[in-house]
């Protein structure tokens, strides 16, 4: 072999080997990897990210169900609660960078129904855990990546908020902000959405929503000045609608329940799956009925702002509050959903025995247009 007249095996050459150690290894290395059919470095590299791939959508497909799919679908098509938009759309994946998911999923979006789900920001979702949820969606993502043009925008503000005021507001709202649909003016999410991206949406839209495609109305020269009226819209956060200036760690500690603990009962409270009005639950409130609201969404949303009085239980994890809660008092569900995540809570809670659950209605967004008192921070 090799023109040794030896064999690589004999005991001349392994005599030879074993008196010059490093040549050994070396050669025996050499020596298997022509005498055997291994993987290359390459592959088994590849062979492990793969597996650690399908580790992490598997791990990304279990957190979708347990606290996305409610208002997002099972299948990311969108819509089960308000503003919570399509997630599978073939253009939304094709454009959107990690980086984009990974900001909206860690701080959430202010002002809408989209927590802030990282543990820096007080939710319960790991680094690791948001980019398995990243890795799950992007399993959806069947066609190859768009390509975006990234240059720098160059359109006009002035004529882009005509344009805007004419064909944008009604749905998303004063400068971006506050309308039916997507909100698209916030600071946070312009700050890691690439012009590409917007210019992309316009272009395009989001067929079938309501999203046209605006490629033909509005030209190239359009959509510039669009996209310049974009990105003059950011504002600071208002107080309001701010996330807490420091995380506090989830589960948050139940506090006390029932409210009124001596009262009455409270009259009119309709079971689930039925929902009792705002006004109603108010009214009961204020008689000092003996009930118990909890707040189903996460406990960002919690600290962020609450109903006065109320607790937080996540809809995603209410099992370790089930022992603390009252069996024989009233408990009233809410989110700002207006029902997703606390009908989800209130379905939980029946599952588990208990027979006094009801939903508010309308949603703590109601609640908070009447007047009605809220609270910040980790206490009721």
């Amino acid at each position: 072999m090799f023109g040794l007249g030896f064999g690589v095996g004999s005991p001349r050459v392994m005599a030879f080997l074993g008196n010059v150690p490093w040549l050994c290894s070396l050669a025996l290395l050499v020596f298997g990897a022509f005498g055997c059919n291994h993987d290359t470095p390459t592959d088994e590299v590849k062979r492990i990210e793969a597996a650690r791939q399908a580790e992490r959508i598997a791990r990304g497909d279990e957190l979708y169900g347990r606290m996305c799919k409610v208002c997002h679908g099972a299948n990311g098509e969108g819509y089960k609660a308000d503003q919570a938009p399509a997630l599978v759309h073939p253009d939304f994946l094709a454009s959107v960078e990690d980086d984009s998911l990974y900001g909206s999923i860690a701080d959430g979006r202010p002002g809408t129904t989209m927590s802030a789900w990282s543990a820096a920001r007080g939710g319960p979702l790991s680094q690791g855990d948001i980019e398995a949820l990243i890795a799950h969606l992007r399993s959806w993502q069947k066609g190859p990546r768009a390509t975006l043009d990234e240059r720098r925008q160059t359109g006009d503000i002035g004529r882009g908020l005509v344009i805007y005021d004419r064909e944008c507001v009604r749905c998303h709202g004063a400068k971006g902000v506050g309308g039916p649909n997507i909100h698209i003016g916030d600071s946070a999410w312009l700050s890691r959405t690439s012009n590409g991206f917007l210019r992309y949406a316009i272009e395009k839209g989001r067929a079938p929503t309501s999203m046209p495609g605006f490629a033909a109305t509005l030209g190239p020269a359009g959509i510039e000045d669009v996209l310049a009226a974009l990105r003059s819209f950011p504002q600071p956060i208002a107080a309001a609608n701010a996330r807490p200036a420091r995380a506090f760690p989830p589960p948050l500690p139940l506090g006390p329940v029932p409210l009124h603990p001596k009262g009455p009962e409270p009259e009119g409270f309709v079971i689930h799956p039925g929902t009792t009005h705002a006004e109603l639950v108010h009214a009961q409130l204020e008689r000092g009925a003996r009930l118990a609201i909890l707040d189903a969404r996460a406990p960002t949303d919690y600290t962020n702002e609450h109903i006065a009085g109320a607790v937080s239980v996540p809809f995603y994890d209410p099992t370790p509050y089930f022992d603390k809660l009252p069996r024989d008092a009233w408990l009233v569900c809410y989110c700002a959903c207006p029902h997703a995540e606390s009908g989800e809570l209130a379905g939980k809670l029946v599952a588990a025995g208990f027979k006094k659950v009801t939903v508010l209605d309308e949603g703590l967004g109601f609640w908070k247009t009447k007047g009605f008192k809220t609270s910040t921070g980790d206490k009721p």
